[in-house]
């Protein structure tokens, strides 16, 4: 059954290569980096990793996720969303999640969309390929002190 746990050194060949499956523009250093943490790094696992999220929080306010992916083989199958469940209930304390996607991207547009992220923000020229969208989710536990 795929749960959700912190990723660790041991990963990188699973978590480069689905990055390389699933991202359109990788961004190898980001995986380097959080490998070694921080930022934490998430992975997915069915018998072996499947999918990844890294999240980067702004002091107690905004949790930003540079890159969320899931090996094109096993999307559409919820993973992505346990990713994302597992983030919210991390940082549920936070005010805010934000991710930035390709305005092309209705895929991931749509995604989002069903998890409660609305647009906020049009970036021009954010990626290599063209603009991107910011997108901001307000988390549950804003403004709780515990």
């Amino acid at each position: 059954m795929p749960h959700v746990r912190p990723a660790a050194p041991a990963d990188r060949g699973a978590v480069l290569a689905i990055q390389r499956a699933a991202i359109a523009e990788p961004w190898p250093a980001l995986l380097e980096t959080a490998l070694e943490g921080p930022p934490p790094l998430y992975v997915v696992e069915d018998g072996e990793p499947v999918g990844y999220a890294a999240a980067i929080a702004d002091g107690d306010s905004v949790v930003y996720l540079p890159e969320v992916a899931i090996h094109p083989d096993r999307q559409g199958e919820g993973l992505g969303s346990l990713l994302l469940d597992a983030i919210v209930e991390e940082f549920g304390d936070h005010e805010e999640l934000r991710v930035t996607v390709r305005v092309v991207d209705d895929r991931a547009r749509a995604f989002y969309g069903r998890h409660g992220f609305e647009p906020v923000e049009h970036v021009a020229d954010h990626f290599e390929a063209g603009d991107g969208v910011i997108l901001r989710r307000p988390l549950d536990g804003a403004g709780n002190d515990g």
